[in-house]
């Protein structure tokens, strides 16, 4: 195992982040019409599947570094973690999305529209898990993180994750209509890349982290808002995911401490 420049590894796991998107959807692309059935869930399948292939060539090939370090192992603990994080993630977006509602800087989804698209939840969480939650984490949680270790504190490891991270949300679609708006989109990026390093770091493997940010998108679509003013609730839901970071660091701190007493 040997140690790599921090700034090659984020350049190289920018690289697979495109990859995996493009690569693992581009035989559905190919294959399917968009309106086909299966379109969407084998194309979110397949960025899953590509970020799995990237990742371990990468590591196998280009950096030399084991497969264990992206945080896989541990299959006792994994059910626990993953569930805990996605009670962190959900709670976050369930507090911010009450605030916002109360402030008038949201105002829920009518329940006419909400209704119609209920048999279809299932399916779009799904969707977040194979086509965001999962693969994202694998990549920056899992490979970055322990890439980035060996040379960076754990503290840089936590925000050069966090930053480029939520740096590439500028190019993601969202309702920001605004230069501020799309900036604070990406601070709202950073917070959650935030809260996800932050169960890494606690818990030394990526399952919690898959749960904090499978539990944001959880969140989203059980309970879903729309923009009033969306400056202000990017605000409040960075706030809300920055909070829950801070509580898992905190907790982990506390965990570890109370082992040491005993």
């Amino acid at each position: 195992m040997r140690a790599i420049h921090p700034v090659w590894a984020v350049l190289v796991a920018v690289a697979i982040m495109f990859a995996q998107v493009f690569g693992g959807t581009l035989p559905v692309t190919l294959l399917l019409d968009s309106d086909h059935p299966l379109y969407r869930l084998l194309g979110t399948a397949g960025i899953t599947l590509a970020a799995f292939v990237l990742i371990y060539l990468v590591r196998r090939f280009l950096h030399r570094r084991p497969w264990r370090g992206v945080g896989l192992a541990r299959p006792r603990t994994a059910v626990p973690h993953l569930l805990a994080g996605v009670v962190a993630g959900a709670l976050a977006v369930a507090v911010s999305s009450l605030v916002s509602v109360a402030l008038g800087v949201a105002a829920w989804v009518p329940w006419d529209v909400v209704r119609p698209a209920l048999p279809y939840l299932p399916l779009g969480i799904v969707l977040a898990l194979l086509g965001q939650a999962f693969p994202e984490e694998l990549l920056w949680r899992g490979h970055l993180f322990d890439t980035l270790s060996d040379r960076l504190s754990p503290v840089a490891v936590l925000a050069v994750t966090s930053v480029v991270f939520g740096a590439l949300h500028i190019i993601s679609q969202s309702p920001a209509d605004t230069v501020a708006e799309r900036l604070l989109y990406v601070v709202q990026a950073i917070a959650l890349g935030f809260a996800c390093g932050a169960a890494r770091a606690r818990t030394g493997t990526v399952w919690m982290a898959v749960g904090v940010h499978f539990g944001l998108h959880i969140g989203n679509r059980v309970l879903p808002v729309q923009e009033v003013a969306f400056g202000v609730q990017l605000v409040i839901i960075t706030c809300a995911l920055a909070a829950a970071g801070g509580v898992i660091l905190l907790a982990g701190r506390r965990r570890q401490e109370e082992g040491l007493a005993a």
